[in-house]
């Protein structure tokens, strides 16, 4: 397939998906996962052929915004690579509250169409979840079934806690997620049945 085919055939493949809420944002599906051990891997060193103790990791895309790109504008270029591991978590896209809010829109809908299409190549997702103020409450949880098992990120959020928790209090109460796998030490007061992951252990990847 040529890379204008490729384009093409993922153009095709935005409206495959099913779609929730007043955005019609895709739908990730719960799934099985098992957390009593997670360990997850940066996309930035994900690598095709990876060795057997990297790919009993999921992988985490809480990296900068150029570095995943390609996912969802060519998704089927690195499918062969990421069905290797463990799970994946869906591309964290910025939602800044600075930002205009369709391009925050626009950022949910991305990861979660990037999820749906995933799943529908069998392999295992978590939804991660982002917000910006709380203009984005009425699209950023959209696309998530309840109980499910989700991802946050502590990157940047410190320096803004208070807009983090009213976030993350309002996922809590939108979603009532079954865990919370926190990349980053997560604060004090954040409730829920929460899994945290140190941002050091993910960049010890065995080569």
């Amino acid at each position: 397939m040529t890379s204008l085919e490729m384009r093409e055939n993922a153009l095709f493949m935005r409206n495959e998906f099913n779609t929730v809420g007043k955005w019609q944002i895709p739908l990730i599906k719960n799934q099985e996962i098992d957390t009593s051990d997670i360990s997850l891997v940066s996309y930035s060193d994900t690598r095709t052929n990876d060795n057997k103790e990297n790919i009993k990791r999921g992988v985490h895309f809480f990296v900068d915004d150029y570095r995943f790109k390609g996912i969802y504008n060519n998704p089927d270029k690195s499918l062969a690579k990421l069905s290797q591991y463990a799970f994946l978590l869906t591309p964290d896209y910025s939602t800044y509250s600075d930002m205009n809010l369709w391009r925050q829109m626009e950022s949910v809908a991305h990861s979660r169409w990037v999820g749906a299409y995933w799943q529908s190549k069998g392999l295992k997702v978590i939804p991660t979840v982002s917000w910006g103020d709380a203009r984005s409450y009425g699209f950023c949880f959209d696309g998530i079934e309840q109980n499910a098992i989700v991802a946050v990120g502590m990157i940047g959020c410190k320096g803004n806690k208070l807009t983090f928790m009213r976030g993350y209090n309002t996922m809590l109460e939108k979603l009532s997620p079954s865990c919370i796998i926190c990349f980053g030490t997560p604060f004090d007061d954040m409730d829920g049945n929460i899994l945290a992951v140190d941002y050091l252990s993910s960049r010890k990847v065995v080569r």
